[in-house]
């Protein structure tokens, strides 16, 4: 059976009782919609920053979470990720990857990985006058390029159309689907709550919209070593980038500057006040819209938090513009797989044909055994070089049909392994237990070793 509580029935148990349902379209409850306006935070935070490059940023439209992008502080830099940068002849060293290299080279690399890859400028690009295109969609300030300007428009740059210029363009013709019908059904509430929180995201544009400052350097001086850096990843995996100085210093060493439009800190915290404002008023005026509204409301920001979610969850350089680097796999021969952290070193030793990187960038530790190893392991890298071969397993795409592309080779089973010097060093004979330590290819044998950063 079923009973009277209030204005609501609710079934008893017993042998009449039935699930209800509610029945009429003026029963439903929505008064909490407005907090759909304020969900979503974690998907806007990862792309607005990328999104404030293009100014459809300044469109009034209706964005998920909005209060996420009117903090008392903006961020000063692109994000960073953690890995160790070294270059190979100059000495440089970073602890973290800048995000365009970030952007450009990130791929998934299983542990003791090495891989090899060439960047180079796409000169064809640095000709190309500055478009309205470029100045509207893809953050690039209006100032002509010139061959000897270093502080020159950035030929990195946001796609155009990307996702996130639909994902916006959706948020901007939700806002007006929603003005239209609050006009058509006369609610004056849905009508002020859609103003007010559509003209909100013009708002945070203004005070969070920046340009992307990254310095171009020319090759002045024709003694710049070679701008080659090996990354090695948090889980003991390498990548061997070859590039000019120029290359290196832009993707890894330069400065990645904000710029904001909106310099002035005292005046960005007064619009981020009065967008808080208009936001709480926002969420007031459309809790009391009319039930047919409010549904509208409600579907729009589900559409959107699925819209930004799913945008936020895409590789980072579908959002990017980077056809301004052009990038070629190099092959190494036995495969970039290894087995452990000394097998892997030796790959990159043999690619790099120096060891001097290692200790610039504490890949490995300074003992006595280490420096013999080290020097073995240098002298073997330099009697191979190199052969145009089938470059298996690319992760980087080709243009070439045939993939076909340089090859690395590595020293002879007989005449040099990382493993029988590394036990020869140790006056130890060869084993081939699969209890063998995955640094340094030893038997795990005799008396614990301390853990150090080292360790895998």
């Amino acid at each position: 059976m079923s009973a009277s509580v209030g204005d609501e029935n609710i079934s008893i148990p017993g042998s009449s009782w039935r699930m209800l349902w509610t029945g009429q379209f003026n029963e439903f409850q929505l008064d909490i919609v407005g907090f759909l306006a304020i969900l979503g935070e974690g998907s806007i935070l990862s792309t607005a920053q990328i999104s404030a490059l293009s100014c459809l940023f300044y469109l009034p439209r209706l964005i998920p979470a909005p209060q996420a992008l009117l903090q008392t502080k903006r961020p000063s830099a692109l994000p960073s990720e953690p890995a160790t940068v070294t270059a190979v002849y100059s000495g440089n060293i970073k602890e973290h990857i800048p995000h365009i290299a970030h952007v450009l080279l990130a791929r998934e690399m299983p542990p003791f990985t090495v891989r090899c890859i060439v960047v180079k400028a796409n000169k064809a690009l640095q000709a190309k006058p500055v478009t309205k295109v470029d100045t509207l969609l893809r953050g690039q300030p209006a100032i002509a390029r010139t061959p000897s300007n270093k502080h020159d428009p950035p030929l990195v740059k946001l796609r155009a159309y990307g996702p996130l210029a639909w994902v916006t363009l959706l948020g901007f013709f939700m806002s007006l689907a929603l003005l239209i019908v609050s006009l058509v059904l006369g609610d004056g509430m849905s009508l002020l709550a859609t103003l007010l929180l559509s003209a909100l995201s013009t708002m945070v544009g203004i005070s969070n919209k920046w340009e992307l400052k990254l310095p171009r350097y020319s090759n002045s001086s024709a003694n710049l070593p070679a701008g080659d850096v090996v990354i090695r990843f948090p889980n003991k995996s390498f990548l061997i980038v070859i590039c000019e100085e120029e290359v290196a210093r832009e993707l890894f060493w330069a400065v990645e500057e904000i710029q904001y439009r909106v310099r002035d800190a005292t005046a960005y915290r007064l619009i981020s006040l009065v967008g808080t404002m208009m936001l709480m008023l926002g969420v007031i005026v459309l809790a009391n819209a009319k039930l047919p509204l409010k549904f509208c409301w409600t579907g729009a920001y589900l559409v959107l938090n699925a819209a930004h979610w799913s945008a936020a969850a895409l590789p980072q350089r579908l959002h990017w513009d980077l056809s301004c680097f052009d990038i070629e796999e190099h092959g190494i021969a036995g495969g970039p797989a290894n087995r452990t952290y000394m097998d892997a070193l030796g790959k990159a030793i043999t690619v790099t044909k120096s060891v001097e990187w290692l200790r610039h960038g504490q890949a490995v530790p300074f003992t006595q055994k280490w420096n013999e190893w080290l020097l073995e392991a240098e002298k073997a890298a330099n009697t191979v070089g190199h052969r145009t071969d089938v470059v298996a397993d690319r992760l980087w795409r080709t243009a070439r049909s045939d993939n076909m592309g340089t090859v690395w080779d590595v020293p002879g089973k007989d005449v040099w392994t990382a493993r029988s010097s590394w036990d020869k060093i140790n006056c130890k004979p060869p084993e081939s237990s699969s209890t063998a330590d995955k640094y340094t290819g030893e038997p795990a044998v005799g008396p614990l070793r301390k853990s150090s950063k080292y360790d895998v």
